[in-house]
């Protein structure tokens, strides 16, 4: 498992980022605080405080998978 810091300030940037994990073969869990949802539901993310940084738990092959998760990898 990888774990990864990740922004999604914006609507947009929700939307990028589901459909860039959707099709992906993998579980991706977003935690924030005490709540972890499914990375690949939209619906799950907006219940997050996406005023923060939000937690990437990446149970899948890390190397196909950063690379398309650049945009949203706060360094």
């Amino acid at each position: 498992m990888k774990t990864v810091t990740i922004s999604l300030n914006t609507v947009e940037k929700v939307k990028g980022f589901v459909n860039a994990v959707s099709p992906l073969d993998g579980d991706f869990d977003l935690v924030s605080d005490r709540y972890v949802v499914d990375a690949k539901s939209i619906m799950g993310i907006f219940s997050l405080d996406l005023g923060k940084p939000l937690t990437l738990q990446i149970h899948s092959n890390e190397e196909k998978v950063l690379p398309l998760l650049k945009p949203y990898i706060v360094e």
